[in-house]
């Protein structure tokens, strides 16, 4: 006997119905325990744990302006609980207050040391056009710091937005465990 397309449809629609709650309630459980799990290229994959050390060197934050709208449209993150309904950046501290931050077209140099796989690029993943910070040598001023990846050239972060105000800083991060 044979069993229609529709039926064997319905039945795999049925059982991923029944196995998406054993998915999202870890998942639920596991962020509210300060767990946060990243996929992204910009850090290497892995979870990652909210720690009180204040001199963490990776935040997670919601950008605002240009780059809350940009990251967001550009599909740069997914659905979640930042205030335009997408989901926080998690992203290395280059630079906080005092700091001397050259950017140019090689990538940032802070305080002297230059930090590979920072340069701009022109384009994003799906050849879009990316417009840069303006180049030039800043101090970071009190209330703000600067992020970026040099473990990815792609990452979007202060390349592409500036600093960030520290107030919209929700967590710092360590990680637990990393795939590299």
């Amino acid at each position: 006997m044979k069993t229609s397309g529709m039926a064997h449809l319905r039945g795999g629609i049925y059982w991923m119905l029944l196995a998406l709650p054993s998915i999202l309630f870890p998942t639920m459980i596991a962020y509210s325990l300060g767990l946060r799990v990243n996929t992204s290229r910009s850090l290497p994959i892995g979870i990652y744990a909210v720690t009180k050390d204040p001199l963490s060197k990776l935040i997670e934050f919601c950008p605002d302006g240009k780059a809350a709208e940009e990251s967001k449209t550009r599909g740069y993150r997914s659905r979640g609980s930042c205030p335009d309904g997408a989901a926080p950046l998690i992203k290395p501290v280059i630079a906080r207050k005092g700091d001397f931050v050259k950017f140019s077209s090689r990538g940032f140099s802070v305080s002297g040391r230059f930090l590979k796989n920072t340069a701009p690029l022109a384009l994003d993943g799906a050849g879009r056009p990316l417009t840069h910070w303006i180049f030039g040598v800043y101090r970071v001023a009190p209330g703000e710091v600067w992020v970026a990846s040099t473990h990815n050239y792609g990452s979007y972060d202060s390349r592409y937005f500036g600093p960030i105000c520290t107030s919209s800083i929700r967590h710092r991060l360590r990680p637990v465990w990393t795939f590299h």
